[in-house]
């Protein structure tokens, strides 16, 4: 079966897994609805500094959280939560189909050329108190099954990953990411480009 982001917004029950952590926690990883404003808001509020440095949004309140579910179904971009049970959002993942102009010129430079017809962007964002348990590891699979049925076969990192993030790189690199190329991003900062392929 192949998916689009309408499919996926008519039927939540198609992306939507229970994952167990290494503790024996149960998880549930599903698509972003729009009744979470409240929990997005909680969970993009509670991020720390150091958190909001590796994974940056528009904002970290209710104005943000109301955009990204506002977004739902409208443009090239798919989210998804992981609650635990508590209904507590504890992840956000997204990915998008559409590949920004700098994007394709800044991998160009490193020799790769971007198709929005094969590729997409990935970034996750995890809650601080669950950065230490084996949740990035556990939703990667299901991340890469997602992108194989909208029929991509390679996966960037949204805006790269900042190159003193050595626990992210070493997560990227364990599935498989590889190193293209740096860049000095708008903050000033280094930023590592990394590719995935899926083919």
């Amino acid at each position: 079966m192949t998916f689009t982001i309408s499919k996926v917004a008519e039927s939540p029950d198609l992306i939507t897994k229970e994952v167990v952590l290494s503790d024996g926690e149960k998880v549930i990883f599903r698509p972003l609805n729009q009744d979470d404003i409240n929990k997005l808001t909680e969970f993009l509020q509670g991020l720390s500094v150091e958190t909001r440095r590796f994974s940056t949004f528009e904002g970290y309140d209710t104005v943000a959280a109301k955009e990204l579910c506002d977004a739902i179904n409208k443009y090239d971009k798919l989210r998804f939560v992981v609650e635990n049970n508590k209904e507590r959002i504890v992840g956000l993942i997204e990915l998008s189909f559409g590949i920004p102009q700098g994007d394709i010129e800044r991998f160009a430079r490193s020799r790769v050329t971007l198709d929005e017809e094969t590729d997409c962007r990935f970034g996750p964002t995890f809650a601080d108190d669950y950065q230490s348990k084996g949740l990035g590891s556990e939703v990667f699979p299901i991340v890469e099954d997602i992108v194989k049925k909208f029929g991509k076969v390679r996966v960037i990192l949204w805006g790269g990953v900042l190159a003193d993030n050595e626990r992210a790189i070493k997560y990227y690199k364990k599935f498989g990411f590889r190193d293209v190329g740096k860049y000095i991003g708008s903050d000033g900062v280094k930023h590592l480009d990394m590719i995935l392929d899926l083919s």
